[in-house]
């Protein structure tokens, strides 16, 4: 097996070791404070490769066109090394059209939402040639499915982090032997083989979440009456503005279907008058965005009223961090005072 890169050899050699060969350890992304470092046993690794191959109705070479270091790009590694070969590197060719063409029809690729968007406009064919695309990381518009459908493109939404070996939840639908339930405040919890072993150098921080077998996420999120996990934003993105509770991951969904809107986040930062306010920030698909005022009415169309944005910040393009995902530790420093 021909590997060039020196994580995937690392990772070939830790999967077929002898005996205990300890965790695999990789980085949260640091989207909304310090990264942690995730252990990760090789039973936990595998269960992800074949539950996900089960899920997905077969398994095959994988395009690498996440970071290496971190559980997405893991995964895809592991689940390549797994089908007999190691996964084709988008950083090892001129664009992800070259690399396709490499891997050939029928394979697999895992995206943030932020490439699939781009690469819609500008590698269509290459994505209908996918067998699956994963996307996690972020939320995953229906206007953005509505895209890759209408190109026969397969996509898969998945929903998991770091500390349960990245994607267990595929379209809503926990992978077989995961379970997710909502506790009283609104928290998902995810159990199953695919859980991580706690935080290196950290058991204070690992008891927290880590409870009678339990992953307690950051996420707010509820059951549908199918049972299907639905997403209403972390936690800590429930802003009281105004003694009203508004969950800004809804109300960025809502920006994002306007037809002048190409990107959006939402967040709260403190504000004498409402405790905290809510602030917009857009990426208009012409020159000249939406005004704060039409925006307003555009959530209020389908959101109480109070939900509306107070602020707008127009970008060029939303910061994003190296795994793909927005930096809003970023967006925050662009409205805090210094």
């Amino acid at each position: 097996m021909d590997i060039a890169s020196p994580t995937v050899g690392a990772l070939a050699q830790w999967l077929d070791a002898p005996g205990d060969p300890g965790p695999w350890v990789v980085e949260t992304s640091g989207s909304t404070g310090t990264p942690k470092r995730v252990m990760l046993s090789r039973a936990a690794v595998r269960a992800s490769v074949e539950l996900s191959a089960r899920r997905l109705g077969g398994s095959g070479r994988w395009l690498l066109a996440l970071p290496e270091t971190f559980v997405a790009g893991l995964n895809v590694i592991t689940r390549s090394l797994a089908a007999g070969s190691p996964p084709v590197r988008l950083a090892d060719h001129a664009s992800f059209a070259d690399a396709a063409d490499e891997l050939g029809p029928g394979g697999f690729v895992s995206l943030v939402p932020t490439q699939l968007h781009r690469l819609l406009d500008s590698d269509a064919e290459a994505l209908a040639r996918f067998h699956t695309i994963l996307v996690g990381g972020g939320p995953v518009d229906p206007a953005l499915r509505a895209r890759a459908a209408a190109i026969g493109a397969r996509v898969v939404a998945t929903y998991g982090s770091a500390e349960t070996c990245g994607g267990c939840v595929y379209d809503g639908v926990p992978l077989d032997g995961v379970a997710v339930a909502i506790g009283a405040d609104g928290r998902v919890r995810v159990s199953g083989p695919t859980l991580f072993d706690g935080y290196q150098d950290a058991p204070e921080l690992t008891g927290e979440v880590l409870v009678g077998g339990w992953f307690l996420t950051s996420d707010a999120g509820r059951l549908d009456e199918d049972g299907r996990l639905q997403l209403l934003g972390r936690i800590d993105d429930m802003v009281i503005t105004g003694g009203v509770n508004v969950p800004a991951a809804l109300v960025a969904r809502r920006l994002r279907e306007h037809p002048s809107i190409t990107a959006a986040e939402v967040l709260g930062v403190p504000d004498e008058e409402w405790g905290n306010r809510l602030v917009a920030f857009v990426v208009p698909a012409a020159a000249e965005a939406p005004s704060i005022e039409m925006l307003r009415d555009w959530v209020g169309e389908t959101h109480p009223r109070p939900w509306a944005p107070r602020q707008l910040v127009t970008l060029r393009e939303l910061p994003l961090l190296p795994n793909g995902k927005t930096d809003r530790l970023a967006l925050r420093d662009l409205v805090m005072p210094a």
